[in-house]
């Protein structure tokens, strides 16, 4: 039986909520992490410079609806909008998706923000809709990417060379990473007992 087709829903932990990403939450969105090169220095779009740049970027991942499904992360300490993330490569018939076009702002960086969220993420891919195999891509030179996805459980897969263009003109290789379904209880537990470790630091 194929895995499910995922959908627009709320996923909700101890200190965040994914919820559908809309352009309601652009102006806190803006706030935490636009116009700020090193939060967006590494995803296929320029730095967006005004919530109007911004409002661009989502309404063009909301356009790809139903194939990207796209996540406002919020803070529940705040009831702010502090990134996003998204779903997309999804197919249900070789039971896979992919993690990515995820970025937070600065302030949430080494927090538990990304940990809970993925954690979210992987339960509902793996023990919601049935899949077998989650997968990232980033780029070569975003180690700080990397070294979180492996932190995750993660296997690396290798490079794909001249892969994509990046905004700057350059031609980007890219670093594949994977988990899979018979792997996903030991990474789970190692999440959660990760997740323990940050919010004990505060």
């Amino acid at each position: 039986m194929p895995a499910k087709t995922p959908a627009p829903t709320t996923l909700t932990g101890g200190q965040v909520r994914l919820e559908p990403l809309t352009l309601d939450h652009i102006p806190d969105l803006f706030a935490a992490g636009g116009n700020d090169e090193e939060v967006w220095r590494w995803l296929p779009v320029g730095t967006p410079r005004t919530e109007e740049e911004l409002r661009a970027v989502a309404a063009g991942l909301l356009a790809r609806a139903p194939h990207q499904i796209a996540f406002a992360v919020i803070h529940l300490g705040t009831g702010r909008a502090v990134g996003w993330t998204t779903y997309h490569e999804i197919d249900t018939r070789d039971e896979r998706l992919e993690i990515g076009w995820t970025w937070y702002g600065r302030a949430y960086w080494r927090t538990g923000v990304n940990t809970e969220s993925k954690l979210l993420l992987l339960t509902h891919a793996f023990e919601d809709l049935g899949m077998g195999r989650v997968q990232w891509r980033t780029d070569i030179f975003n180690q700080r990417s990397q070294n979180a996805i492996l932190r995750l459980g993660a296997q690396p897969e290798g490079v794909h060379r001249r892969e994509r263009l990046r905004s700057d003109g350059s031609w980007r290789d890219t670093a594949y990473f994977s988990l899979l379904a018979d792997e996903w209880p030991p990474a789970r537990a190692r999440l959660g007992a990760r997740l323990t470790e940050l919010l004990a630091k505060g």
